[in-house]
Formats: C-alpha cells, structure tokens, sequence
C-alpha cells in the first residue's frame, strides 16, 4: 500500500509512541526533555496531516481510521504514565474520564457509519484534542525543569505548580472533554435510541 504525506505523518505519530515511553522509562541525561521533544513532534504531526489532507485533497478511509486512533493512543498513553509519576498530582480521574469519553465517542462513530453518517470533529473536539496535548507538553516541560535541569526554584513556585497550575490545566482539559463529549451525545443521540 503506497502512503500519501498525510498518512506517512500519522503513522509517524503511531510510530514515534514507543519511543515516547522510552524516553520516559530509561533514565538518560534529559530523558524528560526527550520525551517532550517526541511529545511534540507527534502533536505536530496531528496539527499538519488532517491540514494537507484537505488542502490537497488526500483524504483516505486509511487516515479516516488512523487518525483519530493515533490521537487518542497519545494522549492516552501520555496520560497513563503520569498518572505512575510520584512527581504529577492530578491522579488517575482525568485519565479515567478522557478515556470514557474517547470511547463513547468511538461507539458513536461507530453507530453513525452503520447508518451512512460520518461524525466530523467539531470545534469543541478540535479545542479538547489541542488543549489536552498542550497540557501534556506544559507538564512534561515542567517535568524537565524540575528533574533535567539542576535549577535551584523557589520552593512557592514548585509547590504552585506541582499542586495548582499543573492540575488545572489537566481538569480543564477534563472540562472541554466532558463539554465536547456531551455535544457530540446530544448531535447524535436520535442514533443510540432505546426504542430502534
């Protein structure tokens, strides 16, 4: 099968996971940049392929497939072992609830392709999907300031950010998630009717 650019950039995105977790696991001098420097050429990647798709008009059943799959494996993945950093405090909730809703999501789109409709990423699943990804890059940063670098910072500034800044970011994360996966429901909800 010969891929097109858009679909060579989200398999990179697939591709570049594994080396993610590496960067993350393996203790090597900056390891922590590392796992950002991958973090965010994967996210990337998801900013410029659905783009050139639809500019060039490459849109494949392959990207349509892939795509969304490659998003949600990241953020997830990403989530999943913050949630086993002693060094991240927003626990496993926003994990637990994002996966919830990526799934029912998924169910939908499921459900909508039986009856010949497509679910199109709106806007609030377009705002969830880049400030999700935007918090993951601030606490992976944070996480390499913190543990990378040899930076004497002031104890209220750590405690700020480790107990407020961080967290919040990720719980609103959690809010447009819920928010994107209620509209998305409510759009589609006459699909999953008990009563069919």
């Amino acid at each position: 099968m010969k891929l097109n650019l858009p679909n060579k950039l989200t398999l990179l995105r697939v591709i570049l996971i594994p080396f993610f977790l590496v960067c993350i696991y393996i203790k090597f001098p900056m390891h922590y940049f590392a796992a950002l420097v991958v973090f965010a050429a994967a996210s990337i990647t998801d900013a410029l392929d659905g783009n050139i798709a639809r500019k060039r008009n490459l849109v494949t059943n392959f990207g349509k497939f892939l795509d969304p799959l490659a998003d949600k494996v990241l953020v997830l993945t990403a989530l999943a072992v913050f949630v086993e950093l002693p060094e991240v405090h927003f626990g496993a909730i926003p994990l637990i609830i994002i996966a919830a809703r990526e799934f029912m999501v998924s169910g939908l789109r499921l459900v909508a392709a039986d009856s010949g409709i497509v679910v199109a990423a709106g806007i609030w699943g377009k705002l969830k999907t880049a400030f999700t990804m935007t918090a993951i890059v601030v606490t992976l940063l944070w996480l390499s300031i913190c543990n990378d670098l040899s930076l004497s910072l002031p104890e209220g500034l750590v405690t700020a950010a480790d107990n407020i800044i961080i967290p919040l970011l990720m719980w609103i994360s959690v809010i447009l998630t819920v928010i994107s996966g209620g509209i998305y429901l409510k759009g589609y909800w006459n699909l999953i009717d008990s009563d069919k």
